[in-house]
């Protein structure tokens, strides 16, 4: 069973610590076995300027966790709590994974963790990380960054995503779809995505794109172009990108190669199709088209994969 420790002291806001608790401290019977999972910090702190939170373990029990989370700092422009700043630092040198949710990336960039790699943190606070911390390569662009033993996630609903990530990773696509199903939540937002949008579009169900994503979405098999895209919206190829990039913060194409391997993903895990049917059902057409991009964006082959995680 992998355990996972949240992080909390006098002053974490209540939202990400929610995100943590909703997503590895409850069992949905999801994956057999599900986490391990622990509060650890001061006991009594005082959680969302009015909660008080009965912790049974210390900060020094995060070195005994597969996974630690950091939630956000009471206040970025504060230099973060010495005592949790030690804890985290101690804990990834034992080997833990340790995961930042919106201004918890100033935890891990005090501790250390952050030199010389890319990180994130709410784009409202990304120029006093850079400032405070120049050995960290700020990304203030995405929704989380994954930098295998050390991952970093913009504010609020971004630390969702990069929960769901966690999961995605540990447990597989389908087991973290049906995650979010359960709490209503979008299921994949890619961490290259923008933190928000640069102009005012829709988002949810009724957004501009809401019926050609749908559309998309039951046709993956067929050999789509960015062409028919605009085609089915009824709009001219450069409409099209615009949009896409307002709505999703990618391209049309990028859009849809994503959702091709994000089904096949789901494919690998729940059926005993061969790579190349599962090229054909994809739209992939080959086996070996399939590979390149699911290696691309995955990092491992399809067989991989479906070795990890196939039930």
């Amino acid at each position: 069973m992998s355990s996972v420790a949240l992080a909390v002291t006098d002053g974490t806001p209540l939202f990400e610590l929610a995100a943590a608790c909703e997503v590895f401290g409850v069992d949905r019977e999801l994956a057999h076995p599900w986490y391990d999972f622990a509060i650890c910090g001061q006991n009594d702190a005082e959680v969302g300027g009015w909660l008080r939170a009965g912790i049974r373990h210390d900060l020094e029990a995060l070195a005994d966790a597969d996974t630690v989370i950091v939630p956000s700092c009471r206040d970025a422009a504060e230099p973060p709590p010495p005592a949790l700043v030690d804890a985290v630092r101690a804990a990834h040198r034992a080997g833990a994974r340790v995961a930042s949710l919106c201004t918890g990336a100033f935890v891990l960039a005090e501790a250390g963790l952050l030199d010389g790699r890319r990180a994130t943190t709410h784009w409202a606070h990304t120029a006093l990380l850079h400032d405070r911390y120049p050995a960290v390569r700020v990304d203030p662009d995405v929704l989380y960054v994954d930098e295998g033993d050390v991952l970093t996630s913009a504010g609020k609903a971004a630390g969702m995503d990069l929960c769901l990530h966690l999961v995605r990773t540990d447990h597989g696509t389908a087991v973290a779809n049906a995650l979010a199903r359960s709490l209503v939540v979008p299921p994949h937002r890619p961490g290259g995505q923008a933190q928000f949008i640069p102009a005012a579009v829709a988002h949810g169900r009724n957004h501009v794109l809401a019926e050609l994503m749908s559309w998309v979405l039951e046709r993956l098999e067929h050999p789509l172009t960015v062409h028919d895209l605009a085609c089915e919206a009824g709009m001219s190829s450069r409409n099209l990108a615009r949009h896409f990039n307002a709505v999703a913060g990618t391209s049309p194409l990028r859009w849809l190669l994503i959702q091709r391997v994000r089904r096949a993903q789901e494919l690998l895990e729940t059926s005993d199709l061969s790579v190349e049917q599962i090229a054909s059902r994809t739209g992939m057409g080959t086996a070996t088209t399939l590979r390149r991009h699911f290696s691309q964006q995955l990092g491992v082959p399809p067989e991989t994969y479906r070795r990890t995680f196939r039930p």
